[in-house]
């Protein structure tokens, strides 16, 4: 960035961060940040200049660089909307020593951006760019910035470790069927309505009804499935990957049936982040896990819990004759819903029937139900070769999918791109 003449006009994006640790102390509120720097354009900035937008990352770490207010800054400086970045000090939009040398003296450069803060050392790259370049004040400040994350987040782990303990719950959500205690939120209290529905779950499957039949109750009774349940309390939660349909499942079930915290113990700690930087998590040994019993009312009685726990132990029966995949494992899909086809046996005959109706609720598809020889014969006929010889190697060769629709039709989908259909009443 040239130095030798002002430009015609500064556009000015503001940034502030706030972490949770910075919320203790006032004088790092975002209100606070805000008045400063606006008053310092307002009063001590010297040239033109116009304001792009204040960018906010509250309750953000400053260890990387994945806050979303700071990539839309970036995204803005990139874009040549942003030419000047202004914040209260260094520490504010770094933490990191790495990220802080990239963007001073790499990123900005490159994208003739001005960067200022107001802290100590007082930063301005358009009119001290040797010191940024050069100087041994910055980048040592940047190191003691890094130095400072990482002794915070040794702090903040051994606080947290020692709430574990203890049995003190430090989770963001309670667990369903639980709320945090108004006068202590590391207490758990139950939650009458999820209570409920958590100890008719047990009771079921104490009584013998499956996984599955039990999701499948639960759904028609229009329950929602703990995420839903905790979206419609208010709660800002989301589980990860993809946004769910609001209905239990097999897998739900079970991973309720197996938490030892309705029984009132408290397990914690099954997951922990990389490092201060690295804000990925990772499985942690069960032995490592901190197990505090007795810390909150149980849900279900221990006798009712540890009968649970002995039926979800034994391993499931195969039926005859399944002890390798279905030839259609893999490959078959509802035309209605995108869910899996479950197999059933009725009558002497092999059918394949919409899981999302069989096993989720009886409202959310339709059947989509077909007959296994049938089914057998079309593909045969797609591919040009006797049922005999349709064996799971030639699907698979062969087809991306096979969707099932009502009425008797299917269509397929080769892997070399098209689709096709077939009607199998014309078998």
């Amino acid at each position: 960035m040239p130095t030798t003449h002002t430009p015609h006009l500064w556009q000015v994006g503001v940034y502030l961060r706030l972490s949770k640790e910075d919320a203790r102390r006032e004088s790092a509120s975002i209100a606070n940040q805000r008045a400063i720097l606006l008053d310092y354009l307002n009063h001590e900035f010297q040239d033109p200049w116009t304001l792009t937008q204040v960018y906010t990352d509250d309750g953000r770490t400053g260890t990387d660089d994945s806050r979303p207010a700071f990539q839309s800054l970036i995204r803005d400086v990139e874009r040549g909307k942003v030419n000047c970045v202004l914040c209260k000090t260094l520490s504010r939009a770094f933490r990191n020593y790495a990220d802080q040398g990239y963007y001073l003296e790499e990123f900005f450069p490159r994208h003739r951006t001005r960067f200022i803060a107001l802290g100590s050392p007082r930063v301005d790259s358009y009119l001290h760019p040797d010191a940024v370049q050069w100087g041994l004040e910055i980048p040592i400040n940047g190191i003691l910035n890094d130095r400072y994350a990482a002794k915070t987040s040794a702090d903040v782990r051994r606080t947290l470790d020692m709430k574990r303990r203890r049995g003190e719950f430090i989770g963001s959500f309670a667990p369903y069927g639980y709320a945090k205690d108004p006068e202590n939120k590391h207490a758990l209290v139950p939650d009458p309505a999820a209570a409920q529905v958590v100890r008719q779950v047990f009771q079921w499957y104490a009584q013998g009804l499956g996984q599955g039949g039990i999701a499948q109750k639960l759904n028609e009774a229009h329950v929602p499935n703990p995420t839903a349940y905790k979206t419609a309390q208010g709660l800002h939660y989301r589980r990860p990957g993809q946004a769910g349909d609001g209905l239990w499942s097999a897998g739900s079930i079970g991973r309720l049936l197996k938490n030892p915290v309705y029984a009132g113990t408290m397990v914690q700690g099954r997951q922990e982040v990389v490092s201060y930087k690295v804000h990925e998590t990772r499985a942690v040994p069960e032995g490592a896990w901190f197990v505090v019993e007795n810390t909150h009312p149980p849900l279900v009685p221990p006798e009712v819990f540890q009968q649970v726990q002995t039926r979800l132990r034994q391993p499931a029966r195969r039926p005859p004759g399944e002890a390798a995949p279905h030839l259609f494992a893999g490959l078959l899909r509802c035309a209605g819903c995108g869910g899996a086809m479950s197999r059933k046996t009725a009558k002497g005959f092999v059918y394949y029937t919409c899981s999302t109706h069989r096993r989720k609720s009886k409202t959310a598809c339709t059947p989509h139900t077909i007959r296994a020889d049938r089914l057998r014969l079309a593909v045969a006929a797609q591919l040009g070769v006797s049922p005999e010889d349709v064996d799971r190697p030639l699907l698979f060769n062969k087809l991306q999918e096979i969707l099932v629709e009502e009425g008797g039709r299917v269509r397929f989908l080769p892997l070399d791109g098209g689709e096709a259909s077939f009607n199998l009443t014309k078998i």
